[in-house]
């Protein structure tokens, strides 16, 4: 009993190895790069947990910006902006534990 396992299967396949090229992205310059949400969400939520005091923003813009830390593109953008959201997320979270607390509602 022969076994022609791939004996047929190649003899009729149209594909060509030797023309085979790897595959090579074309450069893209840093203005036409997608813009970062997760940065731009983690800049406004570290700003909004400073200023209205809410933990829950400051500790959501500490996780957009290692969301956005882990997808960089752009070293020096990217690195402002999220250095930015992390100074102020760690200044909300300074604010809301360690600062006076917020005078409670008057019934």
């Amino acid at each position: 009993m022969s076994h022609s396992h791939g004996n047929a299967s190649s003899a009729n396949d149209p594909r060509q190895p030797s023309a085979a090229k790897p595959y090579t992205p074309r450069p893209v310059a840093p203005e036409d790069l997608p813009v970062d949400y997760s940065g731009f969400i983690a800049v406004i939520l570290g700003v909004s947990g400073v200023m209205f005091r809410y933990k829950i923003c400051s500790w959501l813009a500490i996780i957009f910006c290692a969301q956005s830390l882990a997808n960089m593109r752009n070293m020096e953008s990217d690195l402002k902006q999220i250095s930015m959201a992390m100074m102020f997320a760690i200044m909300g979270l300074v604010t809301n534990y360690l600062g006076p607390n917020r005078p409670a509602a008057k019934k």
